[in-house]
């Protein structure tokens, strides 16, 4: 038998328009977040967390930016996890395990969070017109 997903006791929603710039204010963001909430700049997950949170913030911007104006971080954790997701309304929904073997991008993301022994998950928008990608990062 499966377990209930569990709420994740901290939490900030940031949502900025879909610029190049949101890339350097999405990992400020976390930094900030993940200080506030007891989790050190210098754990072991945090560096990978924010190249990880980059790629994904950047690929939105360069191709989803024309059908969706913003981009929307969640950002979540609990004393045991980090979680995180970008979302924009773009409806191409990437498949994660089928990331092209090229450098850069959803490779180096489905890499890292799988060399961490993380999570990646794609949710659609229940008007199948926009998706997040979620990312769990144990602590």
């Amino acid at each position: 038998m499966s377990q209930a997903p569990r709420a994740l006791p901290h939490r900030h929603v940031l949502t900025l328009p879909a610029a190049p710039k949101a890339v350097r204010v999405a990992r400020e963001t976390a930094e900030q977040a993940l200080v506030e909430w007891g989790i050190g700049l210098r754990h072991r997950v945090v560096d990978p967390a924010l190249l990880i949170l980059s790629e994904l913030v950047t690929n939105s911007v360069r191709h989803a930016a024309h059908v969706s104006p913003e981009v929307t971080v969640i950002y979540a954790a609990a004393r045991d996890c980090f979680a995180f997701a970008v979302h924009d309304r773009h409806p191409h929904q990437p498949h994660l395990r089928a990331a092209p073997a090229e450098p850069g991008g959803l490779a180096t993301v489905m890499e890292l969070v799988l060399g961490l022994g993380g999570t990646a998950v794609v949710r659609a928008d229940a008007d199948g017109e926009g998706k997040s990608i979620w990312i769990t990062l144990p602590l």
